[in-house]
């Protein structure tokens, strides 16, 4: 009697909470006066260069990083209600990506930012240190893979078959068995900034970060 094929797809998911929060923002101003709104935004963006520079610290942070974009500066004439051109609306604006090391960090120096004229807040987006990430995964691929077994064990035994034997172990869609259904193979960062602005404070809360794996696997059961 042939031995009977049996195909699943093995899981698993961890969660962990985030250790890196990566903020973009932006400055900008505009206004009838080209050099008044070039001002204006090179000030507020030098201040807060200077103030990232002192909180820079790749090791300990609470900065870990940071980039600023090219300043770009443009002017346009807008049209009012009747239909005439009107002056020129001279336009300044740079952007500037910051990560902090801790949420609480993060939070803090965004409370006090947030409320600058001429500063947007863009989102943050949250995320694992490089080394979390590979251990975690490591550790879902081995669930994942545990999962598979379990599930196979079950089906077999349920048939009257008392043992398996792996054939076959792959990432989703590479037995060709077409496309894996559900959740995308370890999707390793949360975006999200849930902001809470009662009074001057805004309070920032990093969703856990997930990871999730999944295998597929083929069995052969007697």
């Amino acid at each position: 009697m042939a031995d009977t094929i049996i195909t699943v797809q093995g899981e698993y998911e961890l969660t962990h909470p985030a250790e890196r929060g990566a903020v973009r923002l932006s400055v900008s101003y505009e206004g009838e006066q080209r050099e008044e709104t070039l001002a204006l935004t090179t000030l507020r963006h030098a201040s807060l260069v200077s103030e990232l520079r002192e909180l820079h610290d790749p090791q300990t942070g609470p900065v870990t990083s940071w980039t600023s974009d090219q300043l770009r500066v443009w002017g346009d004439r807008p049209w009012s209600q009747d239909g005439r051109r009107l002056a020129p609306v001279y336009h300044a604006e740079v952007g500037i990506d910051v990560t902090f090391s801790e949420p609480t960090a993060l939070s803090d120096w965004l409370s006090v930012v947030s409320m600058l004229d001429g500063v947007t807040i863009q989102g943050v987006t949250w995320t694992l240190t490089e080394a979390r990430r590979q251990s975690i995964t490591q550790e879902a691929r081995r669930r994942a893979v545990e999962n598979a077994v379990a599930k196979a064990t079950v089906y077999a035994t349920s048939l009257g078959l008392s043992s398996v034997r792996p054939l076959a172990l792959s990432d989703p869609g590479m037995l060709g068995d077409g496309p894996a259904p559900g959740q995308p193979v370890e999707p390793l960062a949360a975006r999200a900034m849930s902001a809470d602005f009662g009074g001057a404070t805004l309070a920032l809360k990093p969703e856990d970060i997930r990871v999730a794996v999944q295998v597929h696997a083929r069995f052969t059961a007697s």
